[in-house]
């Protein structure tokens, strides 16, 4: 018995010494068709220019001010004054992060802010 495990043995090795050269040659021919093949940049993506503001919200989410990221201050007395008003209501600051747009200019949006707490000012003086 022992001569014929020796003899699969054998056999086995050889075949594995064929295989082990059939794979090289194959692999060759693999490597070769893979450096046929080019590979595509993708385009990066622009990071988007954004602009924060403070606003000042109430506890149902409701706006009631936008300020700029420099004037806290303001955003802070506007944040006071609403809950000197009714005790009762929640109000925060949160910080508002807007995208700009390409066509309009920073200044621009400066004038669109204050223009409504111009408004509002203007008819509370036109009310006393």
């Amino acid at each position: 018995m022992a001569s014929r495990r020796l003899q699969k043995r054998i056999e086995a090795e050889a075949a594995e010494k064929l295989g082990k050269t059939a794979k090289k040659t194959a692999t060759k021919k693999k490597a070769t068709r893979k450096k046929a093949k080019t590979t595509r940049k993708r385009k990066t993506k622009t990071a988007e220019r954004k602009k924060i503001f403070w606003g000042v919200f109430s506890g149902t989410l409701k706006e009631e001010g936008r300020f700029a990221y420099d004037e806290r201050d303001k955003a802070e007395e506007k944040l006071t004054a609403l809950r000197n008003r009714s005790t009762k209501k929640l109000y925060f600051i949160q910080p508002i992060k807007e995208t700009l747009s390409d066509s309009a200019a920073p200044e621009e949006d400066d004038e669109a802010i204050d223009a409504p707490a111009a408004a509002s000012e203007e008819s509370d003086e036109e009310e006393e």
